[in-house]
C-alpha cells in the first residue's frame, strides 16, 4: 500500500520541452494549477532600426515543475511538453535550495547567462564583450576553468591576459561583421 504522505510531498522537477515554447508551456502549466518556474533572463537585442530587451529562458528547452507524484501524469499533457529529465532511471530531482539559489541569482544579477564550455577551445578566435579590452578580438591559448588565457596580436606585439569565459564570444571566420559573432 502507498504511503498517503508519499504522494502529497512536492518535489521540484524538470521538464524537457519543444525548443523556444518554454514560456507557453510556463503558462499552460500555471494556468492548470501546476506550480512551475521558468528562469529568464534580460537581453537586449540590436535590430537595424533599434534596440529592445526582451526577456528569454535561462536554459533552453527546460523548466522546473514543482508537483506531486500524483500531478507528475498531467504534467505531460501540456502541449509543449516532451517529458521528464531522468536521472538513474527516475525524474531528476532539484533540491529546493537550488531554485532559491537560481531565483536569487536573476533577481541580484541581470547579466546571468548560462555558458557551455565544450563551445569553445583552444585556438578560436574570440572577441572580448565586456571589461577592459571591450571589442578586442584575440586568440585562446589555454583553458582554465572559468578562464581563457588568450593572447591579443592586433597591437604588434603579443599581450597575455586572463578573461572570463563569459566575456568571450567565438568568432565567424566566414563573416567579418559582428553580428557574425556567436555569443556564447
Amino acid at each position: 500500500m502507498e504511503n498517503p504522505i508519499f504522494l502529497q510531498e512536492k518535489k521540484w522537477l524538470v521538464i524537457y520541452t519543444r525548443p523556444r515554447w518554454e514560456k507557453k508551456v510556463d503558462q499552460m502549466l500555471k494556468q492548470q494549477g501546476i506550480e512551475s518556474y521558468c528562469p529568464l533572463r534580460i537581453v537586449e537585442n540590436q535590430w537595424a532600426d533599434r534596440k529592445k530587451k526582451v526577456s528569454l529562458p535561462l536554459f533552453n528547452s527546460y523548466i522546473f515543475v514543482h508537483v506531486t507524484l500524483r500531478e507528475q501524469s498531467n504534467v505531460l499533457y501540456i502541449s509543449g511538453v516532451l517529458g521528464f529529465v531522468y536521472f538513474m532511471g527516475k525524474p531528476a530531482v532539484v533540491r529546493d535550495s537550488i531554485i532559491e539559489q537560481v531565483k536569487a541569482n536573476l533577481a541580484t544579477y541581470n547579466d546571468v547567462e548560462i555558458i557551455d564550455l565544450q563551445t569553445i577551445s583552444v585556438g578560436d578566435k574570440v572577441r572580448i564583450k565586456q571589461g577592459i579590452f571591450t571589442d578586442q578580438l584575440g586568440k585562446i591559448i589555454q583553458l582554465q576553468g572559468k578562464n581563457v588565457l588568450m593572447i591579443f596580436d592586433s597591437i604588434n606585439c603579443a599581450l597575455v591576459t586572463r578573461i572570463l569565459v563569459q566575456n568571450v564570444a567565438i568568432q565567424n571566420l566566414n563573416q567579418n561583421n559582428e553580428s557574425a559573432s556567436k555569443q556564447l
